[in-house]
């Protein structure tokens, strides 16, 4: 009885304060996920290749700026709603979930 005492009450406790989890805005949605062909820097939309999206392109309408004015990459929406933030090289750094 000790034993099961013992292992009761050590466990740890973990919680998340101030975090919700909920499917719409996990990554583990497909919608959100960087494995959904719609999220992928290798679709032609997202890709820093694309001309709309090119670091090099003075009147893309996508970019996306730091403090100091440096451009740090461009953010595409997919049809599925979310917006896909990508570095200046093509790394997806980030996403916001659709609004349902």
């Amino acid at each position: 009885m000790k034993l099961l005492y013992f292992f009761l009450f050590s466990l740890p406790i973990c919680s998340a304060y101030g975090q919700t989890y909920n499917l719409n805005n996990s990554p583990y949605n497909m919608q959100n996920s960087p494995y959904n062909m719609d999220n992928s820097s290798y679709n032609m939309r997202n890709s820093p290749y694309n001309m709309d999206n090119s670091p090099y392109n003075a009147s893309s309408t996508n970019s996306v700026y730091d403090n100091t004015g440096n451009r740090i990459g461009y953010e595409v929406k997919a049809p599925s709603g979310v917006t896909n933030y990508f570095d200046n090289s093509g790394n997806r750094i980030g996403y916001t979930p659709s609004k349902k």
